[in-house]
């Protein structure tokens, strides 16, 4: 039965299966410089806190104690147009097929990031961190993996987070910053007024906003997106990531991922999946993370300096022991990659909530297998600290 299409059983069953018991929270709850002028509800604040703060003033500068914290050059941008062109209509969550010799996805002909690229590289035969059963048993080593993207909708709003390929003659447009300006990449971004938001047009979510520039291969991520009615938008963050690039974020920024990473190369996307084949590591979340982060993050999102929570960047797989043989051709795939290529920690949340882009195609009840079949305890963490080229490089070796 496809629970999806019974409203009743719909309900049910992604209220106890799909949807988070808990929003993504990784900053505190900042409050924003200036006051939205079109759709943004005027009561909405950000839901990702744990401990939110809703009085405090964002500081133009963050100390970062973490693993990694030398100084890098922000990447270089592509040059906004000088002239505006015809706006180009935006195809949504677009396919993604595999890129051959890549190691990685093909979006909208753009391969997602260079094949040495540390996410798309192999970890299955890496040694595991030594803390690696502590970080286990911190996040809940009897929870089941939870697949945080499906078919149907939550709230009016997709589940999981979307994407979006425009033209390189999308028109860029100003981006206002209301609480990481000083680490967010400056506008214009080419973002296109009807841009799929994570969550849909009225959450009060993480409100995630990616664009993939396939004229100019360049990937585009807001975090707390609101459309305003000339055609600008206002954010919480940004950030670029020039695909053809391995350059990481300036040490000590966030992006609009808290461990600084982009967040579109670490999402489940249908086709890849059904195609048998998913070639490069995931994204995940976990409740509490530790004041630190690891090679490749950039970003920490906690006070804690308890050594038992695992840092921001953490990369996590899943035992080469386990049976994947009785699970679904599709979930067959998720697992492999798991395997194969892990998942790294990028954000303060659910314990093992896996991130996926929404797509009618999936069977949320087949996805909830996983759930209840895959737990903490069949995780491990490594160490992958010997494919690291350069501290301010994603190229592994």
């Amino acid at each position: 039965m496809d629970y999806c299409r019974t409203p009743m059983l719909a309900f049910l069953v992604l209220l106890s299966w799909v949807i988070p018991t808990g929003a993504e929270a990784r900053r505190p709850v900042r409050t924003p410089t200036r006051t939205p002028t079109a759709t943004r509800p005027p009561t909405a604040t950000p839901t990702r806190s744990n401990t939110p703060a809703p009085t405090a003033t964002p500081t133009s500068t963050r100390s970062a104690t973490a693993t990694l914290v030398p100084t890098s050059t922000p990447t270089a941008l592509p040059a906004s147009p000088t002239a505006t062109p015809a706006a180009a209509t935006p195809t949504a969550t677009p396919t993604a097929t595999p890129v051959s010799g890549s190691g990685g996805p093909s979006i909208g002909g753009c391969a997602v990031f260079p094949a040495n690229n540390i996410w798309n590289r192999r970890i299955d035969s890496l040694p595991l961190d030594p803390n690696s059963q502590t970080y286990v048993n911190t996040i809940g080593a009897t929870t089941g993996v939870h697949a945080d993207f499906g078919a149907g909708l939550w709230d009016g709003g997709p589940i999981g987070i979307p994407f979006v390929t425009v033209p390189g003659t999308q028109p860029f447009v100003p981006i206002t910053f209301i609480w990481y300006g000083d680490e967010s990449d400056p506008g214009p971004y080419p973002v296109p007024p009807n841009a799929p938001i994570e969550g849909g047009a009225n959450s009060t979510g993480d409100r995630h906003v990616l664009v993939v520039d396939t004229g100019n291969c360049t990937l585009y991520d807001l975090y707390y997106a609101w459309p305003q009615t000339d055609g600008s938008w206002q954010a919480g963050s940004g950030a670029v990531f020039p695909l053809t690039s391995n350059a990481l974020r300036p040490a000590g920024w966030t992006s609009a991922d808290a461990a600084g990473l982009p967040i579109l190369p670490g999402l489940v996307r249908y086709d890849e999946a059904a195609s048998g084949a998913i070639n490069h590591a995931l994204r995940f979340t976990v409740p509490s993370t530790r004041k630190a982060y690891v090679w490749p993050a950039r970003h920490y999102a906690s006070s804690s300096t308890d050594p038992t929570l695992p840092p921001m960047g953490q990369r996590f797989r899943l035992k080469a022991s386990f049976d994947i043989s009785g699970f679904s051709p599709i979930n067959q795939t998720i697992l492999k990659a798991l395997k194969t290529y892990g998942m790294f920690l990028a954000d303060n949340g659910s314990a093992w909530f896996l991130s996926g882009v929404p797509d009618e195609r999936w069977n949320n009840s087949d996805l909830h297998l996983m759930q209840t079949n895959v737990h903490g305890s069949d995780f491990e963490a490594v160490d992958e600290a010997s494919l690291m080229v350069d501290p301010n490089s994603a190229q592994s070796q």
